[in-house]
């Protein structure tokens, strides 16, 4: 019997061995993507380098097509070369350890351990199924605010250093010289830009998604396949519902700041996310970035060839 804590304290050993392996590759697959993501930032600040095209759509429209994630990769990759497709990737990373390393520690300190993992919910009963569901939901919630709350700061510099593309800045260019500089111009606020509107996608996000999944499979998907399927397909249906969040935060991060990419006529100085909220609905804007394979821009805007770094046009993308 004395080997038993031994033999339990191994299997724990284990599992958190496991997990951050699994947090590792996670990250590595995020390292390597994070070109596309740094495309993606800058269709949601409303960049657009490369000027649109005439094309058709699928129905055989005519529209003025705008260049997709790859091919604006691919200009981030001409005009700065292969690591300056990597700009904002450091603490983007830093931010990621801090956010799990808190979040479990947070979790921890407040009881909530992580319920016993289930692979087929199938036989467990109503009263079981519930319990689950609301532990699990709780400890997840603990784990995205106190996730995002600790690594904002992170996200905050992270941003801004991929927003220096638009005017060619090098305001943002270590993490300890873009805390020097947030400190200086904006104060403890400015590391907490954006942060409302991220915490409602994300909270909103994991708690539509979770309810929506449980109900599903309590009253009607039955079989273990389906309820794989629901899952994933639930979460990507919400997350494009909550996507306008993410353009506001992302604008609000930058909004403000001494980059170009955040001052007028770019952007306006927004008061706060609402303000922001509003400015980007009354322009339809709210969905940019949301289409990142074949996108389009209104036929009214007029096409101005710019020089080497052009200002955004304020036009409806998808």
């Amino acid at each position: 019997m004395a080997g038993f804590p031994d033999y339990n304290t191994h299997i724990e050993e284990n599992a958190e061995v496991n997990a951050w392996i699994r947090f590792g590759l996670r990250m590595g697959v995020s390292a390597a993507l994070h070109p596309f993501e740094y495309s993606k930032t800058l269709i949601q600040l409303g960049y657009e380098p490369i000027a649109a095209r005439p094309g058709k759509s699928l129905l055989g429209k005519p529209i003025m097509k705008l260049p997709n994630i790859f091919q604006y990769a691919g200009h981030i990759r001409q005009i700065d070369g292969f690591y300056g497709c990597y700009r904002g990737l450091a603490p983007k990373l830093v931010g990621s350890v801090v956010a799990m390393v808190v979040s479990e520690r947070v979790a921890d300190k407040l009881g909530l351990d992580k319920p016993e993992e289930v692979k087929d919910d199938s036989d467990l009963n109503e009263e079981e199924m519930y319990v689950l569901f609301k532990s699990t939901l709780k400890r997840d919630i603990v784990l995205t605010v106190s996730g995002i709350v600790a690594s904002h700061p992170f996200h905050v510099i992270s941003l801004r250093m991929m927003a220096q593309f638009v005017g060619r800045e090098t305001l943002y260019t270590s993490i300890l010289g873009s805390v020097a500089e947030i400190w200086k111009t904006e104060g403890i606020a400015g590391f907490f830009a954006g942060i409302v509107p991220k915490l409602l996608c994300d909270v909103a996000c994991l708690v539509l998604s979770s309810s929506t999944v449980y109900i599903l499979n309590k009253y009607v998907i039955k079989d273990k396949l389906g309820r794989q399927y629901n899952a994933g397909f639930t979460q990507f249906a919400i997350s494009s519902l909550l996507y306008p969040l993410q353009v506001v935060s992302t604008c609000s991060v930058v909004s403000g700041s001494r980059l170009m990419a955040g001052q007028p006529p770019i952007m306006p100085v927004y008061n706060n996310w609402v303000d922001c909220w509003n400015d980007l609905q009354s322009r339809g804007e709210l969905k940019r970035g949301s289409s990142l394979f074949w996108r389009s821009q209104a036929l009214s805007v007029p096409i101005v060839p710019t020089s080497f770094a052009p200002l955004p046009k304020l036009a409806r993308y998808q």
